[in-house]
């Protein structure tokens, strides 16, 4: 580790990319908001909030930590704070303990259902990194951990899970899995080297580009039903209006053998759609 290594919370700030929770949080929002019908309690966002911090937290320090030889070998992922020596195994494994504490802490300040369904999404964090050792599913599985979020909100507030709730969780599940399609573009040729599995492994360029179509389609599909279900109203269908648009600007950034915006289409045009989505579904909720 050199004198210029940045200070430890700065590591591990980098080592969870803390700023990529602008994807998750606000669809656990949008579930806790529309389960509601209304604002909910400042008591029941801020634990949200925390569950949220924690669980993403946990996540990512386990894929870390489960990929660390893979990520050294792959020149995108070397620089890593793991593989570069910025962090030892012992830390972020103690990081991943304390992000847990921080899941359950929160977990058992919200409605009491929550309390026996906690290990479902921390059994998920474990599974998801080995997966594209095995099968190219692997895209799937994140989705549907990510698509846990509105889920885990909405039966945070009522300790209810009806069904506009699953088509929320649905949409974001192959909204995600739809972008991480396009991400495992970076790594096409490293993971068929490792001999890891991926959708553009298997199926190229072409297989990601098609999946990722039929995965936004079925997303904005879904918010759809989820809207008709619960009766919402002008602002909600204007948002998914506007997720539409943003999902179609995503798609021309990108094409097959020119992939020299997809820095913009997977980080910049996904963190968009999240946080203007929930803005709409604020607005419903306070009208």
């Amino acid at each position: 580790m050199t004198a210029t290594a940045p200070a430890l919370p700065t590591r591990f700030a980098r080592l969870v990319k803390i700023e990529h929770t602008v994807f998750a949080l606000p669809f656990a929002y949008v579930g806790a908001f529309l389960a509601a019908g209304a604002i909910p309690s400042t008591h029941d966002l801020v634990w949200i909030t925390l569950a949220m911090v924690g669980a993403r937290s946990l996540a990512m320090g386990l894929n870390r930590l489960i990929d660390a030889r893979i990520d050294a070998r792959n020149p995108r992922t070397a620089s890593r704070e793991l593989p570069a020596g910025l962090l030892t195994p012992r830390q972020v494994a103690l990081f991943c303990l304390l992000a847990l504490g921080l899941f359950l802490l929160a977990v058992f300040q919200l409605d009491p259902i929550v309390r026996w369904l906690w290990p479902i999404p921390v059994v998920a964090f474990v599974v998801y990194p080995y997966l594209k050792r095995f099968t190219w599913l692997c895209h799937l599985w994140l989705g549907a951990v990510d698509g846990l979020a509105p889920v885990g909100a909405w039966v945070a507030i009522t300790g209810r899970l009806p069904w506009p709730a699953w088509a929320l969780g649905g949409a974001v599940a192959l909204w995600v899995t739809g972008f991480d399609l396009f991400y495992s573009l970076f790594d096409t040729q490293v993971d068929r080297e490792q001999g890891l599995h991926s959708v553009a492994v298997r199926f190229g360029d072409g297989g990601v580009f098609h999946g990722a179509r039929l995965a936004h389609l079925a997303t904005v599909v879904l918010l759809g039903v989820a809207g008709a279900g619960l009766h919402l109203g002008v602002a909600y269908w204007v948002g998914l209006a506007v997720v539409c648009t943003l999902f179609l600007y995503e798609h021309t950034l990108v094409r097959p053998g020119d992939l020299r915006r997809l820095d913009a289409a997977f980080f910049t045009v996904n963190g968009i759609i999240s946080v203007v989505f929930f803005v709409f579904v604020l607005a419903e909720a306070a009208s």
